[in-house]
């Protein structure tokens, strides 16, 4: 069996369509918000949240039974009713540059959403390729608790000092030491991380003589 190929998709702009009005969908519908993508629920029937999510404009719920025209344009599409009679129906209906992934069938499915843990900028994905999600979760919950939300205003100071290490520091070997440093556990345990940073800069420039 080949192994799967992990990747992050940038889906900010795309057409995701969720065929499905569950428990199961909703999950789905809930793990897409935040990305940008143009979600479209396609269901006779929509649990209250999916139904709350359309009111307030933040995807669109199609209430009718699926057809093949609903994923014309989608990029991608998740199976993700009770039926697997459906769920093989919405497979055969894709066209060979869509992907799809099927909730009652991972293995017949062109993708799927491992268990993750999201920290702001951080993600960690796990995944046992099928063999045991139990372990999955416990794994996630481990990682949760290894990397709590300090790591969200970590990230954000990494990405901004990144940012500005790269367009105003010429140095080479500056350049270098500074990124090397600021990924530190001092950094990420600081409450002033700005100040610590001036010190470090500061610190730097003498060591290298500039």
């Amino acid at each position: 069996m080949n192994s799967g190929y992990p990747v992050i998709l940038r889906l900010e702009g795309k057409r995701v369509v969720v065929v499905g009005g569950g428990k199961v969908a909703e999950r789905k519908v809930s793990g897409l918000l935040g990305t940008g993508a143009k979600v479209v629920v396609v269901s006779p029937e929509a649990t209250e949240e999916i139904q709350m999510l359309h009111h307030d404009g933040k995807i669109v719920w199609k209430q009718k039974p699926f057809a093949a025209g609903d994923i014309d344009d989608a990029f991608l599409i998740f199976a993700a009713t009770n039926s697997n009679q459906l769920n093989q129906l919405i497979k055969k209906s894709i066209q060979p540059h869509q992907l799809v992934t099927l909730a009652d069938d991972p293995a017949d499915s062109d993708f799927y959403v491992p268990a993750h843990v999201q920290r702001g900028s951080l993600s960690i994905a796990i995944s046992t390729g099928g063999a045991s999600p139990t372990l999955a979760s416990q794994i996630r919950e481990q990682l949760e608790q290894q990397f709590d939300e300090s790591y969200v205003g970590y990230l954000d100071f990494l990405a901004s000092k990144r940012s500005w290490i790269l367009n105003e520091v010429t140095n080479p070997l500056l350049k270098r030491k500074l990124l090397k440093s600021i990924v530190s556990p001092a950094f990420l345990a600081s409450e002033h991380r700005e100040e610590d940073f001036i010190q470090l800069y500061e610190s730097l420039l003498t060591e290298i003589g500039e």
